[in-house]
């Protein structure tokens, strides 16, 4: 009753209508901005106008125009540099949910230089979460190892990587920071990657994800589950990989099947 005292029907119907023109506007600014950026008229690395100039140019309120560079930012589109401005991000770099290729040899394809730091690389007993997956008993020795993966000395991805010991004897020899597992599998133990189990989903960044990724708490990324399986049919890596979400996008291919009615994802 008092809500209703302080602002009777008509009054709630105008603020109904107000905010949803306030939506309105800034998904309308949001889509302008965003056609510039797609169709190249805004590049990566330009500084945006001001604030002050954008909402000038826009006739909107600061709030407003603040949602839609919010809007922006959230889908990787912009950085926002407290102090300095708002800029055009780099383009999101494609990955093939249908392909499996390795991090490094997916960068080198594009003319980027990959990298990785090493963060932890043991031997240790498999818990049992990890040994229901790769269908091997409890305290199994595995490799587990923890890398950062760069793309031109950025930090854009952390990976988590299981291996069974078994299969990939010595490993803790090889080169993790100039190589990938998949050229070392394939080079040192004449294992081929047949085919991979995949799974994805979004995340939002804890602060140990934050610090190392150079990123904001809360940051959106991309969770990648693997679970690779041999020539032979041996499971002989379950992964774990977070995605900046502001530098990669994640495809797929569909075809139609008139047969089925359906369509049918393209996984090679």
């Amino acid at each position: 009753m008092l809500f209703t005292a302080l602002y009777p029907p008509q009054s709630l119907f105008f603020m109904k209508a107000n905010d949803e023109k306030n939506i309105s506007r800034y998904i309308k600014i949001a889509d302008s901005l965003l056609d510039q950026i797609e169709s190249g008229e805004l590049e990566p690395g330009t500084r945006l106008p001001s604030e002050r100039k954008l909402s000038e140019l826009f006739e909107v309120n600061r709030l407003t125009l603040r949602r839609a560079l919010g809007r922006l930012e959230a889908l990787g589109l912009i950085i926002r540099q407290h102090g300095k401005g708002n800029y055009v991000a780099e383009p999101k770099i494609e990955r093939q949910t249908g392909r499996l290729i390795s991090f490094t040899h997916g960068m080198e394809r594009r003319g980027l230089a990959p990298g990785a730091k090493v963060i932890t690389f043991e031997q240790r007993p498999v818990e049992a979460a990890i040994a229901r997956r790769m269908e091997v008993p409890v305290m199994t020795p595995v490799y587990y190892g923890h890398r950062l993966r760069l793309i031109n000395q950025e930090p854009v991805m952390l990976e988590e990587f299981w291996m069974p010991v078994y299969i990939f004897p010595d490993l803790e020899h090889q080169d993790l920071t100039n190589h990938s597992t998949y050229e070392i599998m394939n080079s040192e133990y004449g294992i081929s990657m047949l085919k991979a189990r995949r799974s994805f989903e979004p995340a939002i960044a804890t602060e140990y994800e934050a610090k190392l990724l150079e990123i904001e708490v809360g940051f959106p990324l991309m969770l990648v589950r693997r679970l690779a399986f041999d020539q032979k049919g041996r499971y002989v890596e379950y992964g774990k990989d977070l995605y900046r979400g502001d530098r990669f996008r994640f495809v797929t291919e569909e075809a139609f099947a008139p047969e089925l009615g359906e369509f049918q994802f393209n996984q090679t």
